[in-house]
């Protein structure tokens, strides 16, 4: 499953881009999971799931085809 990065996970994971060894369709809690435990630099992290361009819960299913974006929150001023 490839996904992209943005902000500060892409700082901290070092790429935009990542392939995660996954074999069949995720829920997005679990991808969260997932990624803390492959990238533990993270662990701890706030970041929403995108997928194919709209925010989901953790409950949603993401399938191996969906294009999947981690986004943390953003700040301004």
């Amino acid at each position: 499953m490839n996904v992209l990065l943005f902000a500060g996970l892409k700082e901290k994971i070092g790429d935009s881009r990542i392939a995660l060894p996954v074999e069949d369709a995720i829920t997005a809690g679990d991808l969260r999971n997932l990624m803390y435990t492959k990238f533990p630099q993270i662990e701890g992290d706030v970041f929403q799931i995108a997928c194919n361009e709209s925010f989901v819960k953790d409950g949603h299913i993401i399938e191996l085809k969906d294009e999947v974006a981690l986004i943390p929150p953003v700040s301004g001023g």
